[in-house]
Formats: structure tokens, C-alpha cells, sequence
């Protein structure tokens, strides 16, 4: 047998609509049938529905708070990262293009590393062209991704 918990909102609903209905069945024959009062009935029915309807509303318009649980792995490295030197010099990268390597993995945009280096944009320009020659990359997300692989890069920078 299916459990009524889905439906017992639902089922208050029918059995309050019911009991008011009974209600106003009553009040319609014992009070006003007899005394023709039919400004008390439209009244009562007044108040009703405006009650009803704020009662109503506040239930369709309650915001209800959606939590998200998100489960990411994070890799601490276990050792501190040392700099594949025999790499760097393998495929001649410079001190300089090093840095510039850097910068960009911590997403500096090239205007923002010129700043930083004190130099200028061409030369920044400059730089990432020949990094990303001798790293045989197109973007910089590919540079980076491969200077990880190479140890040319810590595996996560804060």
C-alpha cells in the first residue's frame, strides 16, 4: 500500500474546505435562511476568502532553500614542488619566460603581467609566442597544462 504522506497536505486541504463548507451549509440555514440577513453571510464569506487567499499566497510564494553539495577532490602534494631544471634547459625557456609562465597560470592577462614585470606589452607578447614555441602549444591554457606535466610548474598555485 503506497504511503499517504505525499497527500496529507492535500488531505488537510479537502478536510478543513470540508468542515467550512459544513460551516457555512449550517449558518446558511439555522441564521440567515431564517432572518434574511444576507449582508452577515457575504461578510463571513468576505473575511473567508480574504484569509483564504493570504494563506494561499503565502504558501505558493514561500521560497524554499536549496542546498548543493558539491564533492571536488583537491591533490595537496605530499612533497614540495622542485623545478625541473633539465627540462627548463632542454628546451631553452628563460628565467624571464619562467616568470611570464607563472603569471599566466595564475591568470594575469598579459596587460596585467607587463604591469607587474615593468615591461611592455609587445615584450610580454613576445615572451608567450616563444613559450608557447618551445612548449609546441597554441593557447595558454595548453601552455600550462603542459609546463604541469613537464614540472616546469607546480601541480596547483594559490
Amino acid at each position: 500500500m503506497k504511503s499517504l504522506k505525499p497527500y496529507q497536505e492535500f488531505l488537510l486541504y479537502i478536510a478543513v474546505m470540508t468542515v467550512l463548507l459544513l460551516l457555512l451549509w449550517w449558518m446558511e440555514f439555522r441564521l440567515l435562511i431564517v432572518q434574511n440577513d444576507y449582508e452577515l453571510y457575504l461578510a463571513f464569506l468576505a473575511v473567508f476568502f480574504l484569509f483564504f487567499g493570504i494563506w494561499v499566497a503565502t504558501k505558493i510564494n514561500l521560497q524554499k532553500a536549496k542546498t548543493i553539495i558539491i564533492e571536488k577532490e583537491i591533490l595537496i602534494p605530499e612533497t614540495a614542488f622542485m623545478l625541473n631544471e633539465t627540462e627548463r634547459l632542454q628546451r631553452n625557456i628563460s628565467q624571464r619566460e619562467l616568470e611570464v609562465l607563472n603569471l599566466m597560470a595564475k591568470g594575469l592577462s598579459n596587460q596585467e603581467i607587463a604591469d607587474k614585470l615593468f615591461v611592455s606589452l609587445n615584450t610580454i607578447k613576445t615572451h608567450s609566442t616563444k613559450l608557447f614555441e618551445k612548449l609546441e602549444v597554441k593557447r595558454r591554457t595548453q601552455a600550462i597544462e603542459t609546463a604541469k606535466k613537464l614540472q616546469l610548474l607546480p601541480p596547483t598555485l594559490a
